[in-house]
């Protein structure tokens, strides 16, 4: 499979390594990105996949989160711009169609463009709002957190939102847990909840990388079980050190306030759509092509 600038341009911001290694590792496992990651990480040469780098994250999408008792709701609506995100009419949308996911419970996005607002639908009012602003704009995707606790509901500046379900404590508590996972970003609540295929990847990567170090085996398993659970304490929300206090962990947190979480929804500006293609490839071109 031919390795393209845009190949390489992805695979350097997932991974921060330099652009003429990622090409070899991108020639190394035939274009496969995923594999393309392990390479480097197992190289020692990228310290994470930072895949959130991936993603158009400016003027894409904007939130609205909805509350109501014990239920709430955010969803995506996309723009295109982020001087549209910004305008009020957009944001006035935005938020109708928050109401709108937790009044009438829509089974999807499909269902939930069907509902009447303001004398029609959501479908109508998006396309008006179309009419009147010039841009494209979309519903994209929206989730709903129940409980029998308390909700903790933040949004960060348009751009990241959350919804964390929290037993015991109080409403403090459940607002900077959220505050927390907007900054954070874990994966998962505990290393309970880490599927065990995602451990023994994180695992395989890091014997290799202890191997390379020529320590004798004993020593290697040693390193691998350090690392292992420090990266389990960084990618869940009980590991990792309180925004609010570094000395202090979530999970010690939680057993002051006696309090539990059950689990939560982040949701990022633009996560998962692609950027427009710029004109780095033009300026990486040569380096690609030239060894």
């Amino acid at each position: 499979m031919a390795v393209t600038a845009a190949m390489v341009k992805e695979l350097r911001e997932r991974t921060g390594a330099g652009m003429m290694e990622c090409k070899k590792a991108l020639v190394e496992t035939n274009g496969d990105l995923d594999a393309a990651v392990e390479f480097l990480r197992k190289s020692g040469l990228a310290q994470a996949d930072k895949k959130a780098s991936r993603v158009a994250a400016e003027g894409r999408i904007a939130q609205a989160v909805a509350q109501s008792g014990k239920e709430a709701v955010m969803v995506e609506v996309n723009c295109e711009t982020d001087f549209v995100a910004k305008d009020d009419s957009f944001n006035r949308f935005a938020g109708e169609v928050a109401l709108n996911t937790l009044n009438e419970s829509p089974a999807d996005v499909d269902a939930l463009m069907n509902t009447r607002t303001n004398g029609g639908t959501v479908e109508e009012a998006r396309q008006a709002l179309v009419t009147k602003i010039g841009e494209n704009v979309q519903v994209r995707r929206f989730v709903r957190t129940s409980t029998d606790g308390t909700i903790g509901a933040y949004v960060h500046g348009g751009k990241i939102g959350v919804l964390v379900d929290v037993s015991g404590g109080d409403e403090e508590l459940a607002r900077d847990l959220a505050m927390h996972i907007a900054a954070l970003n874990p994966e998962f609540v505990s290393a309970e909840d880490v599927p065990a295929d995602v451990i023994a990847r994180e695992k395989d990567i890091l014997v290799a990388q202890a191997e390379s170090s020529g320590k004798p085996a004993e020593i290697i398993e040693k390193m691998v079980t350090g690392r292992l659970r420090k990266h389990l304490s960084g990618i869940t929300l009980l590991g990792q050190p309180f925004v609010k206090d570094g000395d202090m962990t979530v999970a010690k947190l939680l057993d002051q306030k006696s309090a539990t979480v059950n689990g939560f929804s982040r949701l990022a500006v633009g996560e998962g759509i692609e950027k427009k293609q710029e004109n780095f490839a033009d300026e990486v071109m040569q380096q690609v092509s030239g060894g």
